[in-house]
C-alpha cells in the first residue's frame, strides 16, 4: 500500500512535468532563419532578428534563390527576403506549422509601418494535414507499438535469434500498416511510400528493441524503464508538435537523441523534403535498434550460461586399507 501511495503520485508528477513544462516554455531558441537580399536592405532585418538575444540563429544569403534552397535543404525554417519594396517572408509549414506562424508574426511586427509582408510557403504542409497535427500525433502510437512489441517478446519468453526475428517482423509490419494509413488512406505523407514505411518501421524497432534489450539484461523491470524512457520522456521531448528549437534546453537536444524525436525528424525529411538532413536522425534510430538487438542476444547468451550446470571435478576418495 505504501509503495502504491508513493509511486503513483510520483509517476503523475513526472508525467505532468514532462508534458506540461516544455509546452509552457515554448519559445524560439537559436531557431535557424535566413535573411536574403542586398546588404543595405538585409542588414537592418538581420539586426532586428538578432536583437532578440538567443531567439534566432540568423543565416545570410545573397538572394531569394539561395534562401529557398536553404529552406528546401532544411538548413533554416524560413527566410526574410529584404528589398526596397518591403519584406518577403519564405516559410516551410511542412517543417513546422507552428514555426511558420511564429515567423509570420515576428516579421509582420518588425516591418515598417504601412509595409505589406508577402508570405510564400516554399514547402507547404499537405492539404490533408495543414496544421501537422496528424503527423505529430503518429509518434506516440509508434512508441506504444514499440513498447508493446518489446513487452510481448519478453512475456512470451522469446530469446536470442527468435526474439530478434520477431521484433524485425513485427516492426516491419507496423511500418507497412502505418504507411498504408498515413500515406495511402489519409494522405498526410507525400513522399516515397517505401521510404516512409521504412522510417515508421525503424522508429518502432528502435523502441521495441530497446525495451526487449533492457528486459533481457535486467529482467521484467526493463519493460517499465523502456516505457518510461520512450513514452513518458521521448514523446514530449520529441518536438514533433512544434520544433526542437522551441523547447527549453536541454530538452530539445535530448529529445532528438531519443527514437520518438529522431523518428519525427526523419519522417518529415523523407516525406516532405526529399530526404534532406535525414542522415543524423536515421543514424540515431539505427544505433538504438542495434544496441537493443545486441542486448537481446547478450541477455539470451547470459541466460544459457546461467542455466548450464557447472561441472566440478570430483576426486574419488581412497578406500581404507584393511588392517592386517
Amino acid at each position: 500500500m505504501v509503495a502504491v501511495i508513493l509511486i503513483v503520485p510520483l509517476l503523475a508528477t513526472l508525467a505532468l512535468w514532462a508534458f506540461a513544462w516544455p509546452a509552457a516554455r515554448t519559445a524560439p531558441r537559436d531557431l535557424p532563419v535566413g535573411v536574403a537580399g542586398p546588404a543595405a536592405a538585409a542588414a537592418p532585418v538581420a539586426r532586428q532578428l538578432g536583437a532578440k538575444e538567443g531567439a534566432f540563429d540568423v543565416h545570410r544569403y545573397a538572394d531569394e534563390a539561395a534562401a529557398r534552397a536553404a529552406i528546401e535543404g532544411r538548413v533554416v525554417y524560413g527566410a526574410v527576403v529584404a528589398s526596397p519594396g518591403g519584406p518577403k517572408l519564405l516559410t516551410a509549414s511542412a517543417a513546422s506549422p507552428v514555426v511558420a506562424q511564429l515567423l509570420q508574426q515576428a516579421v509582420t511586427a518588425q516591418a515598417p509601418a504601412g509595409a505589406k509582408v508577402t508570405t510564400v510557403d516554399v514547402v507547404p504542409a499537405p492539404a490533408a494535414d495543414p496544421r501537422g497535427s496528424v503527423l505529430s500525433s503518429s509518434m506516440l502510437p509508434l512508441a506504444i507499438a514499440g513498447v508493446a512489441g518489446g513487452a510481448l517478446v519478453t512475456l512470451l519468453r522469446l530469446r536470442g535469434v527468435r526474439a530478434v526475428l520477431a521484433l524485425l517482423a513485427a516492426t516491419a509490419a507496423v511500418g507497412a500498416v502505418a504507411a498504408a494509413l498515413a500515406h495511402s488512406w489519409l494522405g498526410v505523407l507525400t513522399g516515397n511510400w517505401w521510404a516512409e514505411a521504412g522510417v515508421l518501421g525503424l522508429s518502432s524497432l528502435a523502441v521495441g528493441a530497446t525495451v526487449a534489450g533492457l528486459a533481457a539484461l535486467i529482467g521484467p523491470a526493463g519493460i517499465g524503464v523502456g516505457a518510461l524512457l520512450m513514452v513518458l520522456l521521448g514523446n514530449p521531448f520529441s518536438g514533433v508538435t512544434s520544433a526542437p528549437q522551441l523547447l527549453p534546453e536541454p530538452v530539445g537536444f535530448l529529445g532528438q537523441l531519443l527514437p520518438p524525436g529522431a523518428g519525427g525528424s526523419l519522417l518529415r525529411s523523407v516525406s516532405y523534403f526529399d530526404g534532406a538532413r535525414a542522415s543524423g536522425p536515421a543514424l540515431t534510430l539505427a544505433v538504438w535498434a542495434a544496441l537493443g538487438l545486441t542486448a537481446v542476444l547478450l541477455g539470451a547468451l547470459r541466460g544459457r550460461r546461467a542455466a548450464t550446470p557447472a561441472v566440478q571435478e570430483v576426486t574419488p576418495e581412497r578406500a581404507p586399507i584393511p588392517a592386517g
